[in-house]
């Protein structure tokens, strides 16, 4: 796979974060951002993915949005009690 070089800017304190994990698991900064790259962008697919599957079976079952917040409420309240 052909790679590019980008230039990104980081405040100090997040880099120094960067590279205290990159040393601590013995790899590159370069490396580390690519994993972290590669990781928000899967679980952005899997979170659409989710919600997609979610208005499917709200429309298949008919829900509005209203008993959506309702159950979303009770079940809120159950946790809590």
């Amino acid at each position: 796979m052909k790679s590019s070089t980008v230039n990104i800017s980081f405040n100090e304190d997040l880099l120094k974060r960067i590279d205290q994990v990159a040393r601590e698991e013995s790899r590159s900064r370069s490396e580390l951002i690519r994993e972290a790259a590669r990781g928000y962008i899967d679980r952005k697919r899997r979170w659409k993915q989710i919600f997609h599957l979610g208005k499917m079976k709200v429309t298949k079952q008919g829900l509005t949005e209203s008993d959506i917040e309702t159950e979303v409420a009770a079940y809120r309240r159950e946790k809590k009690g």
